[in-house]
């Protein structure tokens, strides 16, 4: 198993080499952007599904439409590079808002994002099948499965550490910047030069019956879809080479122009050439079927643009251990977040988000538009949450220069404000489980904290000290015959105490006879009691006399313990082969409040 482990995941690293794990703007770029940039293959298809519900000469309406959300991406950026240097310790929305906006704020904020990261995980694997699939429709059926595989392959690249997973990642990533910024230029160029008939499309202000602000906004709100992720950057400064706040910031800058140039070229290109949402062929893939063809060059765009989709999900395994981590941290969630694994990073996150992403690709079938609002809603809670978190701040401490953030914050709240407001209202019917399980994990997360509370107030030393004083120690050894392990028990047990009591549990009279005359005559010093059970159980009697032993040690001041003598075979599955029920018994006793429970291992030599 651990050579299967090292296979995998690779050698565990020294703690020491922590620094080595950190990443430059480069690799940064590739894998906290992955989500965003990506998102620039489904958010125009968004759109577009949504307008077509009138007709294609509705279409023209992606036009301003995309305008309006390049405006809102511009405001987020600038918003999130301020959440960078304010809050350099990382957390991004959920530090902002628990630090400005109180605590069950900051637990809406950060409940949001870890479901949305574990979305993000299910959208990203999701579209990239359906981008696989629309160059090979033969694999539809295979949607799940495809879809599953890639999570755990993914989930396993980030066990090798952020540093290798970067190195590996970022490759395809910038593949898939160049394969569609090269799209759109030859677009482009086909365009200006008369190659694309301007016929394919509704001119722009062209009337269209039966269009509605309702719908328009509806199709605004798919369209914002392409804007998850853009959080990302303030959850992982800590991952950042130093200066780790300026090197955040240069590459959440960068993200912004890319995704900007990338949205605005598919967009244009989608409306230019008349495109419309098909079941089985992307946006994407229709553009480059008609700029280029169904060659090489066209394959080579489905291709790295279903990597790209599926490498998105990386921006979630980047960013949802680190969340966790400060949700661990302050004890809202268990604390085994904090923990890095033998790659330095912190798998039990890994881990968790790609169980919890492939419980979503199979309860929703591997549908990707079913996931997406629900993805997108669940991304600017937290968006309007950071930043009137930012508001309170500047109002709070008036640094120099507040105004002008404050003014950039403030139109940061009202836009994302707004579109929340609309996807409650056009969207309601796909969003309405937030507003049922984002309570519901708020709830968890105080209770997991009161937990903590309440066992740190037991553990400290002057809580717990009490006057009494432990006058002596009452063994008890649960026995299923005369053997070596019992013999073994029973000589540990007299090196502690002379208080030794073994008990033997009988299920008929003649066999409680026979154990006491052998018992006699082997061991006469220890005392033993027999226990006849009428309904062949072991552990009902065995624990009312552990009872009865308890209170009688009680009175005396007497500690009470409980040793279960246990075989250990040579080969594990040898185990099988025998009955557990010393297993059972400890498992029992554990939770008897005054009885200390120890196991005394006895390994067979073959």
């Amino acid at each position: 198993m651990n050579m299967i482990k090292r296979m995998l995941i690779g050698r565990p690293l020294k703690s020491t080499q922590l620094g080595e794990q950190k990443l430059n703007v480069f690799k940064a770029l590739a894998i906290l952007s992955s989500d965003a940039l990506s998102s620039v293959a489904y958010g125009t298809e968004q759109i577009l599904i949504v307008l077509a519900t009138l007709s294609a000469a509705a279409f023209w309406y992606s036009i301003p439409i995309a305008i309006g959300i390049l405006v809102l991406l511009t405001a987020l950026i600038l918003s999130y590079r301020q959440i960078i240097f304010a809050y350099p310790q990382g957390g991004g929305a959920y530090m902002v808002s628990r630090q400005n906006l109180g605590k069950t704020t900051g637990l809406v904020a950060g409940g949001s994002l870890l479901v949305d990261y574990i979305l993000t995980v299910a959208v990203s694997v999701t579209a990239g099948t359906d981008a696989i699939i629309s160059a090979f429709p033969f694999l539809h059926g295979y949607r799940v499965s495809i879809s599953v595989v890639l999570i755990i392959v993914i989930m396993l690249l980030n066990l090798r550490g952020l540093n290798e997973s970067a190195t590996i990642l970022a490759y395809p990533i910038y593949l898939f910047v160049i394969a569609l910024l090269m799209l759109s230029v030859v677009g482009l160029y086909k365009i200006f030069t008369g190659q694309i008939s301007p016929t394919l499309h509704t001119p722009l202000g062209t009337p269209v019956t039966g269009i509605s602000l309702f719908l328009l906004l509806k199709a605004f709100s798919s369209g914002c879809s392409a804007l998850t992720g853009v959080e990302a950057i303030s959850n992982a400064i800590p991952s950042f080479k130093e200066p780790a706040p300026k090197n955040a910031a240069k590459t959440i800058i960068l993200m912004g122009l890319l995704l900007g140039i990338l949205f605005t070229g598919i967009t244009f290109l989608a409306f230019y050439y008349g495109i419309g949402p098909k079941p089985t062929d992307t946006v994407v893939s229709q553009i480059a079927s008609q700029t280029f063809g169904r060659n090489v060059i066209y394959y080579f765009i489905q291709g790295i643009t279903a990597i790209m989709l599926v490498l998105a999900a990386n921006t979630g395994f980047s960013a949802f251990p680190l969340l966790a981590y400060n949700l661990a941290k302050d004890k809202y969630i268990p604390r085994m977040f904090t923990n890095r694994g033998d790659r330095l990073g912190y798998s039990n996150g890994i881990m968790a988000l790609a169980v919890g992403s492939i419980i979503l690709v199979i309860a929703f079938k591997g549908n990707t538009t079913s996931l997406i609002p629900l993805y997108a809603v669940g991304v600017f809670i937290p968006f309007t949450l950071s930043q009137t978190g930012m508001i309170i701040k500047w109002l709070r401490e008036k640094p120099k220069g507040w105004f002008t953030k404050l003014l950039a914050n403030l139109l940061g709240t009202l836009i994302t404000f707004s579109v929340l407001v609309i996807f409650f209202v056009t969207k309601f019917d796909h969003v309405w489980p937030i507003l049922i399980f984002l309570p519901i994990i708020v709830f968890i997360f105080t209770r997991i904290e009161k937990h903590y509370q309440a066992v740190g107030e037991q553990l400290r030393v002057d809580s717990a000290f009490t006057d009494s004083k432990i006058e002596g120690n009452v063994v008890v050894i649960p026995v299923a015959g005369i053997t070596t392990v019992v013999e073994n028990s029973i000589k540990y047990a007299k090196s502690i105490t002379d208080e030794v009591i073994a008990v033997y549990i009988s299920f008929d009279p003649e066999d409680e006879k026979i154990f006491k005359e052998k018992w006699n005559k082997w061991n006469p010093d220890v005392r033993l009691v027999t226990i006849r059970s009428s309904y062949r159980s072991v552990i009902v009697p065995l624990c009312k006399f552990i009872d009865t032993v308890e209170r009688k040690a009680e009175e005396s001041n007497f500690q009470m313990t409980v040793l279960i003598p246990q075989f250990i075979t040579k080969k594990n599955w040898h185990n099988i082969l025998h009955n557990q029920s010393s297993l059972i018994i400890r498992t029992y006793l554990l939770y008897k409040k005054d009885v200390i429970v120890t196991t005394l291992p006895y390994h067979f030599r073959k």
